[in-house]
């Protein structure tokens, strides 16, 4: 079925590519599609259809159908029309049950008449069959399948700026393109086909000519320096402000442009007539496509309907390319192109005026056209008879009865359309601020006029994105009428038998749409629902307009009339891939990680950071490695991570006042040097965040946030501060500085090693903060020292400049190394944390958690003037408590690591709270927890039942906090005087 090779295909002969088709082996050329391909090797049958599974071939070659989707893998949904070969894939057909050729759904087409319009509407809704229909139809229903363990695929977006954006390369859009760059304006031009050109590429009407003005035209535009021409680039959506996605094979680009020019051109309609689906009936411009891009003949023994000048063109390229036309079947009576038609008789081609085709006749197989059966065209408003004059035997019948006007865009944009009889379809009428429109959009059919009108359309854009002067548009007004129509009024024959059909995509029959009218379904959006016209993957590019005709013919109305449906985005199925994005996941990492990867670190996200869980050591499970760090960091030291945490300042003469404000606690007559534990609430009086205040003077404050919240809190002060308008500025120094806790009884000698200033507890003091330097090597650099016991031993946290905080770890753990220094991670963390019963925001607390529900009131003074959520606060107080967190613990020795967070508390039969930690504890040699609770069991020695996930229940009873060091003599020098000398390695 190849055809003589031409200067302009598209295809590379030099290069073959092998690849499968349903198991057999075919050959193609690079440049092929796997469509344009498997019909070159005389395979016709390329899917089934959705509902009947009735056979199809070619329809549009053009992405505009779905007879031919494919599937390879994980590859899904692939529309084979325009997807070049891929080397070695083996492609099957979707929709299939045993194969295309011997499809076991065959049998559905037998229950047609059990199937009519609406029928699930109407069968399927009793209670007690209805689960076993669905399970049934979902069963059936669908394309392709999808593959569950798919790898991700991570697609990249992009943005893009343009004076003028011109939507399609064909004949319009070029000259549209190079108008408005010769103006001046930044030009981007994107088709969705592999090459530009549109239908200058492939409809020549025999003369090759055209073709080659069309070469030339797209040469000028690629090679001009304002343009950037962009292939294989589906427009697929407008929203407001010119705001387009240009949709490409990976990747999406945001384009916004200051104008949009619009060159869409149109669909090619099919005519409705029995069998119309047969493989064999294409459109026209789907065989020129296959002859002039592939080099593939559409077949052997043509027959040409046409009903416009374009099927006589057609005939005369498929002449051109070599290939037999027996016929041209024109439905009109008359028509103003007598000398093409003389052209064609004069090449031996019959042409039947005023005929149409009654019915496609299949061979012995059925799937494949055998003759087409052709009788009089009958008159406007009269029904045609099914009764034909004569057969025509053909392998393959073109179609060229009309044109629908690709205008989504334009609708989606915003504009007005108008019926217009002259060509009979929408066009334009009032386009929005902006927005421009050309060639066949803008109702525009013949060559050289759609050369003016994108000319006229790109001088326009260009004046109102400011590159050029609006007079220069007026010489592009005068733009020649059609000489006569391009679409057929009625290109509908109705047939008794049927199969007649308008909706390719959902085997949709004319009889359909009748029926539906009858049931009173007269509105063209509520007929498209009903009928389900337009909602298959093809979103009614073949469909609408004839289903717009039909309607409008059996409510007596004219088109304008009956409307249009809402174009909605997008324009064209766009893969979820590119729509998921990259999958996008900020990864922050603090300045030691390296140091952690050596030490056999796990990892667990913190918000967007990567902590350290624990650090694995060889021949030791997850909980042995975290119970032997808590009790290095009771019984000698250990140091972690504190980075991640978020580090604000607040500088100024109102600094103070504005942390007053901020916190539930005061801060006024907080002493230089020292700290204080912060507590933050929104408005509501729910606690969203925590950490801890130092004052380093009196007109400078440094605190810490949690991990998780400090973009969130910087962003929130920031707008406070912003409505206060206070006199202190607040400095996000997160990423500035790098931290370390350094804990246990022997941290101060560790720490001793480094810094040359007092670390006793008189110079300083629990809850205190220094400056002091601190020995790196050679380098005596700058860090803040504070005093605090987050894990209830005597320890420090040690603020210092990021780029120092590698060495700092290294300078600790050399310093630590006869003490037997450690590192621990998260884990270990939280259960020091909790043996002292302390709260972590987020974990213990929940969005709806006020700090008396927390048991935090101490840190609350209702005595300020004012603090963000006091109001709230106040009016709580008055209400009834409903829940409390306590402190709780399993008899002793009990260790039973099936109890977990979120394990909930009983009362009898009722849920009465909800543990939210818990862990075996060595330092105390039971299971502890904390757990809302209702007030009337928050007395310490109330016994209280947890249920766990396998139903069962355990008994805990309810106990005061801390739970290890209650009198927090750890963190005071009674504890930690003598520990100074080495300890002995620990097993």
């Amino acid at each position: 079925m190849r055809l003589a090779p031409h200067a302009g295909e598209w295809i590379d002969r030099s290069k073959q590519i092998v690849f499968g088709f349903e198991g057999q082996r075919y050959e193609g050329f690079a440049g092929d599609t796997i469509t344009s391909a498997l019909w070159a090797s005389q395979v016709s049958v390329l899917g089934r259809s959705f509902k009947y599974h009735r056979p199809r071939g070619v329809l549009s070659l053009a992405n505009h159908d779905v007879n031919a989707m494919f599937q390879e893998g994980t590859r899904l949904n692939v529309r084979a029309d325009v997807t070049e070969l891929i080397a070695g894939a083996n492609w099957h057909a979707v929709n299939t049950s045993g194969g295309v050729a011997a499809d076991r759904g065959r049998w559905m087409g037998k229950l047609a008449p059990f199937l009519p319009v609406g029928f699930y509407y109407k069968a399927f809704y009793s209670k007690r069959w209805f689960p076993h229909w669905e399970r049934m139809f979902r069963k059936m229903a669908g394309l392709g399948e999808v593959d569950l363990s798919a790898p991700h695929v991570r697609t990249p977006k992009r943005y893009g700026f343009c004076d003028v954006l011109v939507i399609g390369a064909g004949p319009s859009g070029l000259a549209a393109a190079l108008e408005a760059a010769q103006q001046g304006a930044d030009v981007v031009i994107v088709d969705e086909n592999a090459r530009s050109g549109g239908s200058g590429t492939y409809q020549a009407g025999g003369k090759l000519d055209r073709l080659e003005a069309v070469r030339e035209l797209e040469a000028q535009v690629r090679t001009h320096p304002r343009v950037r021409m962009l292939n294989r680039t589906l427009a697929a959506a407008y929203y407001a402000d010119h705001w387009v996605p240009l949709v490409e094979t990976g990747r999406i680009t945001k384009m916004r442009a200051k104008a949009v020019v619009v060159a869409s051109g149109a669909f090619e309609q099919p005519a409705v007539f029995r069998n119309n689906d047969l493989p064999g009936v294409m459109l026209a411009s789907a065989a020129q496509r296959l002859a002039w891009r592939y080099g593939v003949a559409p077949g052997q023994r043509v027959v040409v309907l046409a009903a416009n000048a374009d099927g006589y063109r057609t005939a005369l390229d498929m002449l051109e390319r070599g290939i037999k036309v027996k016929a041209l079947i024109d439905l009109r009576a008359t028509h103003r192109f007598g000398e093409l038609a003389r052209e064609l008789e004069a090449c031996g081609v019959e042409v039947l005026g005023s005929s149409c085709v009654i019915e496609a006749v299949p061979d012995t197989d059925g799937t494949r056209l055998a003759a087409v059966r052709v009788g009089p065209t009958p008159p406007a408003g009269v029904s045609a008879s099914h009764d034909y004059t004569r057969q025509i035997e053909c392998d393959t019948l073109l179609m060229s009865v009309g044109w629908a006007p690709a205008a989504n865009l334009l609708y989606q944009a915003g504009t007005a359309m108008r019926y217009d009889r002259s060509v009979e379809q929408f066009v334009p009428d009032r386009l929005p601020e902006g927005v421009f429109a050309c060639g066949r959009v803008n109702g525009v059919y013949t060559f050289e006029s759609k050369l003016q009108d994108g000319r006229r359309a790109g001088a326009a854009a260009a004046a109102h994105a400011g590159i050029a002067a609006a007079s220069n548009v007026k010489s592009f007004f005068s733009i020649a009428a059609e000489l006569e129509s391009p679409s057929h009024p009625w290109p509908i024959v109705p047939h008794p038998a049927g199969k007649n059909f308008v909706d390719f995509d959902e085997d949709l029959q004319l009889k359909d749409f009748e029926n539906a009218v009858q049931e009173g379904f007269d509105n063209i959006e509520l007929l498209k629902r009903f009928s389900t016209n337009g909602m298959g993957p093809s979103q009614g590019k073949h469909s609408n307009m004839n289903g717009l005709r039909i309607l409008a013919r059996l409510t007596g109305k004219v088109p304008q009339e009956v409307g249009t449906t809402t174009a909605r985005p997008f324009f064209h199925p766009v893969p979820m891939a590119l729509l998921a994005g990259r999958g996008f996941n900020p990864e922050r990492r603090t300045p030691m990680h390296t140091q952690h990867v050596q030490r056999g670190a796990k990892w667990m996200p913190a918000g967007v950071w990567q902590r350290p869980e624990y650090y694995a050591v060889a021949g030791k499970d997850r909980e042995r490695c975290i119970q032997e760090e808590v009790r290095a960091v009771r019984t000698g030291v250990g140091m972690i991570d504190v980075g991640t945490l978020g580090k604000l300042e607040a500088r100024g003469p109102q600094a103070a006042q504005f942390l007053e404000r901020i916190y539930v606690s005061k801060y006024a007559g907080l002493k230089s040097g020292m700290t204080r534990y912060a507590l933050m609430c929104d408005e509501t009086g729910v606690v969203i965040d925590d950490g801890v205040i130092a004052r380093l003077a009196d007109d400078h404050f440094y605190f810490t946030t949690t991990t998780s919240g400090a973009a969130t809190i910087y962003r929130e002060l920031s707008r406070l501060n912003t409505i206060w308008g206070l006199d202190c500025g607040i400095v996000n120094v997160t990423g500035a500085y790098a931290a370390i806790n350094l804990a246990g009884p022997h941290s101060r000698a560790v720490l001793a090693k480094l810094v040359d200033i007092d670390l006793s507890s008189e110079a300083f003091p629990y809850l205190g903060i220094r400056v002091a330097d601190i020995a790196l090597g050679a380098n005596a650099v700058p860090a803040r020292l504070m005093r605090v016991g987050f894990v209830g031993e005597w320890g420090y946290e040690i603020h210092i400049p990021a780029e120092y905080g590698a060495a700092l770890w290294n300078a600790l753990d050399e310093a630590g190394k006869e003490f037997g220094i450690r590192p621990f991670g998260v884990e270990a963390q939280r259960l020091l944390r909790l043996e002292k019963g302390h709260v972590i925001v987020s974990q213990d607390t929940d969005g709806l958690t006020t700090p008396r529900d927390a048991a935090m009131e101490w840190a609350v003074k209702m005595d300020k003037p004012f603090f963000v959520g006091q109001r709230s606060l106040q009016a709580i107080d008055r209400q009834t408590q409903q829940q409390r967190l306590v402190g709780f613990a399993l008899d002793d020795g009990v260790k039973n690591d099936a109890l977990r967070e979120c394990h909930l508390a009983i009362e009898g039969t009722e849920i009465a709270g909800r543990v939210t930690s818990v862990s075996w504890s060595e330092s105390v040699q039971k299971t502890i927890g904390l757990a809302f609770v209702r007030p009337a069991m928050a007395k310490p020695g109330t016994r209280i039942r947890f249920r766990l996930s396998d139903g069962t229940m355990v008994s805990a009873t309810v106990v005061p906090t801390p739970f290890y060091d209650p009198d927090n003599l750890r963190q005071k020098d009674a504890a930690s005087a003598h520990a100074t000398a080495p300890r002995e390695e620990t097993a």
